[in-house]
């Protein structure tokens, strides 16, 4: 599932072509995604405006001139897929049309833009999500009510990991996924974050020194900051607005890397993999203690 650096990839690649225009038109080709879409959606769409594009953990925020939000959530495999049609045809009436590509099976909604862009959301297994809200509500939305605050707000300090994880006395790794604590980590970056800091996904919260828990407020920041950087990570469905990968895995530590090399400075362990929750932990048991 696309982790906060994808969808912030994702949503900085749909504000030079949606922010600011209006969506002339608003196919929805089924009646559901995850979930039923709301009432009237194409109607709602059709003729708003979008004024601002931003993000809220995994999930992209669209506020509209209507004072509603479009809420968007990319599931395990869903995609924003840009395209600008950059072809002129001429019919037997000498009407010059603009060509875009060919809409795919999965283009479950698409919204033509005022200058001709075309915006089609694409979720070939359907765990994907769209909805409409008050923007002055969205907040209180249930799944946005629940979440922690983002990793790179001022809020999200060495103070308040601290104060949040003391007490607790489940494993790091579990801690630093539950979406109350820090909003937007997913397993992919807690694993890259723990091997930066020297922490083993074993190791429980309670044993943990606050110096220790406070180390990982730069290592999460500084790890989501060079995906970010990279396009975010392409694993399996991934793709970027413009359909470019991400090339993020290719500096990844520890996940994905089992049997490998660690590559800590003078480190002789080897990664491994285990489960936790269900979920696959890569960490080197040498330098992550």
């Amino acid at each position: 599932m696309p982790e906060l650096p994808e969808v912030e990839t994702v949503r900085r690649g749909l504000e030079p072509a949606m922010v600011g225009k209006q969506i002339v038109i608003a196919d929805v080709w089924r009646p559901n995604l995850r979930w039923p879409f709301p009432k009237d959606m194409s109607d709602r769409l059709t003729g708003a405006r979008v004024e601002r594009l931003r993000r809220r953990s995994k999930y992209i925020l669209g506020d509209l001139d209507t004072g509603e939000t479009m809420l968007i959530h990319l599931g395990m495999s869903g995609r924003m897929a840009v395209s600008r049609p950059n072809v002129d045809v001429e019919d037997i009436l000498a009407n010059f049309h603009q060509l875009h590509p060919t809409l795919e099976k999965h283009d479950h909604v698409v919204l033509g833009m005022e200058d001709g862009t075309r915006i089609a959301f694409n979720d070939a297994r359907r765990f994907g999500s769209m909805d409409l809200l008050a923007t002055k509500s969205i907040e209180q939305h249930k799944l946005l009510a629940v979440l922690g605050p983002e990793p790179f707000g001022n809020a999200f300090d060495e103070a308040y990991l601290r104060a949040t994880l003391k007490g607790k006395n489940s494993p790091i790794k579990s801690a630093l996924l539950d979406q109350r604590v820090v909003a937007g980590l997913g397993n992919i970056y807690v694993c890259e974050s723990l091997w930066r800091t020297g922490i083993s996904p074993l190791r429980k919260v309670g044993s943990l020194s606050g110096k220790r828990i406070a180390s990982l407020v730069p290592a999460i920041r500084q790890v989501l900051g060079e995906a970010i950087d990279s396009g975010g990570s392409s694993l399996r469905d991934y793709r970027q607005a413009d359909g470019e990968l991400g090339y993020f895995q290719h500096a990844f530590a520890v996940y994905g890397r089992e049997g490998k090399p660690c590559k800590t400075s003078e480190c002789k362990g080897l990664i491994k993999r285990i489960v936790q929750s269900g979920r696959s932990s890569f960490y080197c048991s040498v330098c992550q203690s």
